[in-house]
C-alpha cells in the first residue's frame, strides 16, 4: 500500500466483535492538538556604555585628518576622516559662459573707444554726443557682464565631489546664494559608474559619474568630471576596502 493511500476497507469492515456480538471497527485515532500560541519575535536590546571607550587615532591618520581640515575647512570631517580624492569639474564646462562674457565685454569696450565714430554715423547731438556722458552706462554694462561671468565661474567651480576614507561628500552650489552638502557612507554605496557620451566627451576625457545607494535607492550624479574612469576605479576600490573591513587609503587605490 502506498504511504498516502488510506486503508478504507479496514474502516468499513469489522475487525472483531465484543462480548455482546457488536462489531468493532479499526478507525484511526483522533489526536487532539492544542492550538499553538503565535511565535513572538525575539527582541534583543543592545546596551551602550554611558562613557564609551575612545578609539585611538594613529599619528598617520591624525596627520592626514589635520591636513584635510586645513585644506578644506568648510567640510565636516569626523575625527579619523581625511580626504583621499577631491574631484573638480572639467574646465570645458566654463567655455560657453566665459566666451560669451568676454565677447560682450570686448564689444562694449570697442564701442566706448570708438564712440566718436558712432556719433558721426548716427549724427548724435546733445548729451548723447558727449563721450564722457556715454561712458557711464557703457562701463556699467561692461561691469555687469564681468560680474555675471564671475558668478558663473564661481558657481561652476564650487560644485565639488570628495572621496574620504569613510564617505563620499558632494558639495552642490546651484546658485550664488544656495549651498547644499550631501554625505553618503561608503558602506551604503551599492553601485558606482561613469558615462561618456559623444565625441566631445571622449576627445576631452570628461563625463558624468553616478552613485546609487542601498535601501532608499537614492542616486547621486556629478557632471563634467575630468577622467571619470580613473575616479570611479578609485571609488570602487575604496568601497570594496571599506565593506571588507580593510583600511581605506590613497595608497590602496
Amino acid at each position: 500500500m502506498e504511504p498516502d493511500q488510506q486503508p478504507t476497507d479496514e474502516y468499513t469492515h469489522p475487525v472483531a466483535y465484543d462480548a455482546e456480538g457488536q462489531p468493532l471497527y479499526a478507525h484511526p485515532a483522533v489526536i487532539s492538538v492544542p492550538p499553538t500560541a503565535p511565535v513572538q519575535p525575539q527582541v534583543v536590546h543592545q546596551s551602550r556604555p554611558a562613557d564609551p571607550a575612545r578609539q585611538e587615532v594613529s599619528p598617520e591618520v591624525k596627520l592626514k585628518h589635520d591636513q584635510s581640515r586645513l585644506d578644506y575647512p568648510e567640510l565636516n570631517l569626523s575625527e579619523q576622516e581625511y580626504i583621499i580624492t577631491a574631484i573638480r569639474r572639467h574646465p570645458i564646462g566654463l567655455f560657453i559662459p566665459v566666451a560669451v562674457g568676454l565677447l560682450l565685454v570686448s564689444l562694449t569696450l570697442t564701442l566706448l573707444f570708438n564712440y566718436d565714430i558712432l556719433v558721426q554715423m548716427f549724427s548724435l547731438t546733445g548729451p548723447a554726443a558727449d563721450p564722457l556722458v556715454a561712458s557711464v552706462p557703457i562701463l556699467l554694462f561692461a561691469l555687469l557682464i564681468s560680474l555675471g561671468t564671475y558668478v558663473a565661474y564661481y558657481v561652476y567651480n564650487n560644485n565639488r565631489f570628495f572621496l574620504t576614507n569613510e564617505s563620499v561628500i558632494q558639495v552642490i552650489q546651484p546658485s550664488l546664494f544656495t549651498h547644499d552638502e550631501q554625505t553618503v557612507s561608503l558602506g551604503n554605496i551599492e553601485d558606482a559608474s561613469y558615462t561618456q557620451q559623444g565625441i566631445i566627451q571622449q576627445l576631452f576625457n570628461f563625463g558624468s559619474i553616478r552613485l546609487s545607494t542601498e535601501g532608499d535607492e537614492t542616486t547621486y550624479r556629478f557632471t563634467y568630471v575630468a577622467n571619470p574612469k580613473q575616479h570611479i576605479a578609485t571609488l570602487n576600490n575604496a568601497v570594496e576596502a571599506f565593506k571588507n573591513g580593510r583600511p581605506v587609503s590613497a595608497s590602496d587605490n
